[in-house]
């Protein structure tokens, strides 16, 4: 099956959550695409001793998940993308939303 996910929140738990939930769905044979949008692009800035963000992050990527980033909340933010949350646009999304057989939001 094949996972979408859009966070668009900062809050440590939630983005821990969510991509705890696509590290867990990897080793399953899901495919696991995990779109930034507005607060969600802080993401990868997370600093939080309960909730290792950084850590889930590495995880999912290291275990074939992709992460994409809104170009437009990066610019507003003053933020750039990097290469494990490359710049992405909204087309980027609609291809993960038409390519995907569930989508989950957590914000």
């Amino acid at each position: 099956m094949k996972i979408g996910i859009v966070i668009n929140s900062n809050d440590p738990e939630t983005v821990w959550n969510a991509f705890r939930f696509g590290t867990t769905s990897l080793p399953m044979e899901h495919g696991v695409a995990v779109f930034l949008l507005g607060k969600g692009v802080e993401a990868p800035n997370i600093a939080d001793v309960a909730f290792n963000v950084g850590e889930q992050m590495e995880l999912f990527s290291e275990n074939g998940g992709k992460i994409f980033s809104c170009g437009t909340c990066l610019k507003i933010r003053g933020m750039q993308g990097n290469e494990m949350c490359p710049v992405s646009t909204m087309h980027d999304l609609l291809h993960i939303v038409e390519e995907s057989d569930k989508m989950l939001v957590f914000g």
